[in-house]
């Protein structure tokens, strides 16, 4: 029996992609049906499974998605044509590049082909860029869906001691930048912190995505803190194969005041907000163009 309140991600998101759902009756009747763009190179087993619960989503949320399954030796300039394709067509609202791409094709730069305005993983420098700003851009779909979460279970962050475990592009660092536009004191540890556990029992708010099985236990926290476990890992365990967060659940459960378990916590979050971005972005495009597509929505 766990002391810690469970924080409920697939319900969370379930509220997330109702409110997208009407969001997207509202822009279709005007006219603008919010359209994503899909893009999946080659053929790698997890991929087509996100890209197939991706796709899922959008169609139940009314977002029309469009599919690009390209042959793994799909060369990069063919890539790049057909993001600069997607870029101009009107039509489409959000550009979503699958992850990982074969080992031939630059992350980075078929990345920051996509058009900002239609970069609904918020992975482009000008939106990530604008981020550091406190800009409104289209922000990082999983620290924002952790943002969501902690907004949703203490209300108000403003003064809050928060410490990101981790400094990924993808997670730790939109995750600081989105605390401090919260109002959050905020403090990153990473695996050169020579006292990071000590600095992590300081905080009120602690979000784990270092990608390491159960690597943070109650000996981490503080009594009363909130816990957000952004972390996958498969763990072989009792002959059988499991999913296991970067927090030791059970152990952290008896420190902590609310935790995330894993799965179904931050994993629905993050494919939401997805659906969420493609709307905002959406709304942007319809609402000019030509300018939106170039240049952020801020």
């Amino acid at each position: 029996m766990t002391g810690a309140r469970l924080i409920d991600g697939k319900a969370a998101a379930k509220r997330v992609l109702a409110e997208v759902s009407r969001d997207v009756t509202k822009l279709s009747a005007n006219g603008i049906q919010p359209a994503l763009a899909v893009i999946l190179v080659g053929a790698d087993p997890a991929s087509q499974v996100y890209v197939k619960n991706k796709i899922l989503r959008a169609n139940e949320c009314g977002i029309r998605s469009v599919e690009h399954r390209l042959a793994a030796d799909t060369s990069e300039a063919e890539l790049l044509a057909l993001i600069h394709a997607l870029n101009a067509d009107t039509r489409i609202h959000g550009i979503l590049l699958q992850l990982p791409l074969p080992a031939h094709i630059r992350e980075t730069k078929v990345l920051q082909a996509i058009a900002p305005g239609k970069d609904v993983d918020g992975f482009h420098a000008e939106n990530v860029g604008g981020l550091s700003q406190g800009r409104d851009v289209l922000t990082p779909c999983t620290p924002t869906g952790c943002l969501y979460l902690l907004e949703e279970t203490i209300g108000d962050l403003r003064g809050k001691h928060a410490v990101v475990v981790g400094r990924s592009n993808i997670v730790g660092k939109p995750m600081a930048a989105l605390l401090l536009k919260a109002d959050c004191t905020v403090t990153i540890v990473h695996s050169r912190t020579p006292n990071a556990a000590e600095l992590t029992r300081q905080a009120d708010i602690v979000i784990a995505a270092v990608g390491r099985p159960r690597m943070i236990d109650k000996c981490w926290l503080k009594p009363g803190a909130i816990v957000i476990d952004v972390g996958i890992n498969r763990i072989e365990e009792d002959g059988r194969s499991r999913l296991v967060g970067d927090v030791d659940f059970e152990s952290a459960s008896t420190q902590a005041a609310a935790i995330t378990p894993v799965p179904g916590g931050v994993g629905p979050m993050t494919i939401a907000f997805l659906m969420k971005n493609t709307v905002i972005a959406a709304r942007a495009l319809s609402q000019a163009p030509k300018e939106a597509a170039c240049l952020s929505i801020s």
